[in-house]
């Protein structure tokens, strides 16, 4: 099973397809590498693809020490991966906590990254949600431990962003329920209380954002409410970005609408490695409704 070890000494399981330029895939907190399967099989026809299991994932290592899960462990993983396997720069594909780590990523290692998929991000991150989403994960903490994945998925996967999921593909959604409930309780209940609870507002780092320089595309489901302020936050502030909202899409687009998905990934970055991926011109922003302010 290929692994590679982390700095502070975690092994991470991951999965290869394919070759060509890298592109690496960065799962959400109810998926895994299994999660981008139709990723996988369609764009290892072109690309090396790696996806990865996060820390607190088996067959990935779970740390018992909730000091080991964090943002920055998680950018770090990221970063892990491809150093280990050589990929840099990389084409980097996350989607909900994926993304919030993917966007770090383009934060504190933009060197690693030829190009950021950010998709379903920003849960928690809206002005004024910051306390409701911390009680709800403290809530979801405590059940985790209670009733132990493979109850609580049950309950996980029926979240209102995920109901049109069901809706859609009941097989895909059905699957996708039942990776979920055979995660680990305890690295579930490590990652929810150390990445998820405590990772910062996406809000609070609007600096780093605008001073990136890394070809971004941030992508929203319309029906994926609490992400879809911060997906436009993100467009707004990120100069090098473009957004994407998924029609009758949840959170898991990439499962929901995977073709849908894959094509704006591969224009994306076709586009990015052709050269012709351009920063927002600047006087687009002047703030004029009809005529260009002289």
């Amino acid at each position: 099973m290929p692994t590679i070890r982390t700095d502070d000494g975690v092994d991470l399981h991951y999965e290869e397809a394919g070759s060509g330029t890298p592109m690496v895939f960065v799962h959400e907190f109810a998926g895994d590498a299994r999660s981008w399967e139709p990723q996988m099989r369609f764009f290892a026809r072109r690309y090396r693809c790696v996806a990865f299991n996060a820390r607190g994932y088996p067959p990935s290592a779970v740390p018992s020490d909730p000091k080991a899960y964090s943002q920055d462990l998680a950018t770090d993983d990221i970063a892990a991966v491809i150093k280990a396997l050589g990929l840099a720069p990389a084409h980097v594909v996350g989607l909900s906590m994926g993304a919030f780590a993917t966007l770090h990523l383009g934060l504190r290692h933009p060197g690693l990254a030829r190009s950021l998929v950010a998709a379903g991000v920003g849960y928690g991150a809206a002005p004024g949600k910051r306390d409701q989403f911390r009680a709800e994960t403290d809530a979801a903490i405590a059940r985790i431990r209670a009733e132990t994945m493979a109850e609580f998925g049950k309950t996980y996967s029926r979240g209102p962003t995920r109901l049109v999921f069901e809706e859609t593909d009941p097989r895909g959604y059905a699957e996708f329920q039942a990776q979920l409930c055979e995660h680990s309780t305890e690295g579930s209940a490590l990652t929810m209380q150390g990445v998820q609870r405590e990772r910062p507002s996406l809000f609070d780092l609007a600096d780093g954002f605008a001073a990136y320089t890394t070809p971004t595309l941030i992508i929203a489901g319309d029906e994926d409410d609490p992400t879809l302020e911060p997906a436009l936050y993100l467009k707004r502030t990120i100069p090098t970005s473009a957004l994407l909202v998924m029609p009758k899409s949840g959170h898991t687009m990439n499962l929901e609408h995977p073709d849908a998905f894959n094509r704006a990934v591969l224009d994306f970055v076709t586009q990015v490695d052709a050269g012709a991926w351009k920063r927002r011109i600047p006087e687009s922003l002047s703030g004029s409704i009809i005529a260009a302010k002289s």
